[in-house]
């Protein structure tokens, strides 16, 4: 099948100097906001070889589970360069996101989304606003390991690694030095999460020491939303892992004036990827009404990243002063304020005439001193003293009261172990449980091995062939690991 798509009209032989560009213009709006982008960074001088790719809905009714055909890897990979417009993912069950496979299929860890007022030329309640979401982009739920264990209950796994926390935390300060930003703060949960969010707060301390020029906190992210949502004037710049920086970055794009002007740059140790914060908006495709500012902003990021910062600059002054002389698409058109409501086309059209002029009051961004980051690669750290002491097995059983399963649960472990408790939903319910707590059909039952004697697998294998004699319906093991003496797992509520 041959699919014209806009990004192939600019399809271009490579030229002296052209940056090798992988370009998708994906659905819904999509194609009409890339169209207008490109329009607007060629005529802006920017020297990018252009290779159009489809992605997105129709590979995937093409069969290909991903979204991602394989020429389109080819070129991905190739260029190490890829600018995307939004993708529509299909609904139902089968089709994973495809921004997810390719930020962790191309190690693209840093997710960074710069959330600026333009007022008064945007309408917003948060005139002063110039704060930066840097995202871990690989782990957290993210990772997608989702497992249905009982008729009840459902699973999706949390994962965090040192290394992946050291990598984010460090782009953010060297972000942050880079760009003149002073203050760099943390969101985690790690007073509830205390082994996952509790490492990446710990990580977080460890690096801010290495920049002592750079201001840093920590703040509870529920409290820490609340606050960026009302005073976004007291944050710079903002890491966090990837569902919160998700949720975080799209209050921030839309406090600040409108998702629509959201660019955002994806950034691995082998490539890049720069998209719209937005998503594909298949109401409003086909009618040239979409603002491609985001998709722009994006780009302009991208041209920074590739060194073309005369260009990008350049651009980003035009596009300045078509906002500041009121120029608008229909999502930020303001009566009173705005002075022209146009279209994606005109819109394009009117930045182009603007290249060479700058805004009046716009604050005019500064590209001349903008330097690469290299993304940071932590070294391994020597192996800790690692012990198993014990496990938790998960079973699945209805219509049962904690007591009688404790008792099923010790018969069959024959004395081997000793069953320290048993939990439902995380909460302590044997012993000494509380009547008043819900229970499900999934529980968590705790063996550990007294000291001094040492818990080996092979007494994993006996315990499980025993409850499986016992037609105990085990759904899932956890093995409870010590490291350096420090237990790896955390206790019950309650516990």
């Amino acid at each position: 099948m041959t699919i014209h798509t806009p990004a192939a009209a600019f399809r271009s032989p490579a030229m002296p100097g052209a940056t090798p560009v992988t370009v998708a213009s994906g659905d819904g709006i999509g194609p009409e906001i890339m169209n207008a982008a490109l329009q607007m960074m060629l005529a802006a001088g920017a020297r990018l070889a252009v290779e159009p790719i489809v992605i997105g809905e129709t590979a995937y009714r093409d069969g290909h589970g991903s979204g991602i055909p394989p020429e389109a890897w080819d070129s991905i990979r190739r260029t190490g360069l890829l600018f995307k417009a939004p993708i529509t993912t299909p609904q139902g069950g089968g089709y994973k996101s495809l921004n997810v496979t390719l930020r962790k299929s191309l190690g693209l860890f840093a997710n960074t989304r710069p959330c600026l007022s333009y007022a008064p030329f945007v309408a917003t309640r948060h005139p002063v606003m110039d704060v930066v979401i840097i995202r871990e982009n690989e782990e957290d739920l993210y990772a997608g390991i989702e497992h249905r264990q009982t008729d009840e209950v459902v699973q999706c796994l949390k994962l965090v690694s040192r290394p992946g926390c050291e990598k984010i935390v460090r782009y953010a300060f060297d972000y942050a030095r880079a760009n003149g930003r002073r203050k760099v703060t943390c969101f985690t949960k790690d007073n509830i999460m205390k082994m996952t969010d509790g490492l990446f707060r710990k990580v977080f301390d460890e690096v801010a020491a290495d920049y002592p020029g750079i201001a840093s906190d920590h703040m509870i992210i529920d409290i820490g939303a609340a606050r960026l949502a009302a005073r976004p004037e007291e944050f710079d710049v903002v890491v966090t892992l990837n569902l919160y920086g998700d949720i975080l970055s799209d209050i921030a794009a839309e406090i600040s004036g409108s998702v629509g002007l959201g660019g955002s740059s994806n950034i691995g140790e082998h490539g890049a990827m720069f998209e719209a914060v937005h998503g594909s908006a298949p109401q409003i495709a086909g009618q040239g009404i979409a603002n491609p500012s985001g998709l722009l902003l994006s780009g302009i990021m991208m041209l920074v990243h590739v060194g073309q910062r005369e260009v990008a600059e350049r651009l980003h002054l035009a596009w300045l002063k078509t906002i500041e002389d009121g120029i608008h698409t229909p999502d930020i058109f303001l009566e009173g304020v705005s002075a022209r409501r146009v279209g994606t086309q005109a819109f394009a059209d009117a930045v182009i005439d603007r290249l060479g002029q700058a805004p009046r009051t716009l604050p005019r961004p500064d590209y001349a001193a903008a330097t690469a980051i290299v993304p940071f690669t932590p070294p391994r750290r020597p192996a800790a003293d690692k012990r198993l002491v014990g496990i938790d097995v998960f079973v699945h059983a209805a219509g049962t009261s904690p007591e009688v399963l404790a008792a099923r649960m010790q018969a069959a472990a024959s004395g081997m172990l000793a069953l320290t408790m048993v939990s439902n939903r995380g909460v302590k319910v044997w012993p000494e449980g509380h009547p008043q707590t819900f229970l499900t059909d999934h529980w968590r039952c705790r063996f550990e091995m007294p000291a001094p004697r040492q818990f080996t697998k092979a007494m994993v294998a006996e315990l499980l062939a025993g409850l499986a004699r016992a037609g105990i319906d085990f759904v899932k093991t956890e093995h409870l690991f010590t490291f350096d003496g420090v237990p790896g797992y955390s206790l019950g509520q309650g516990q």
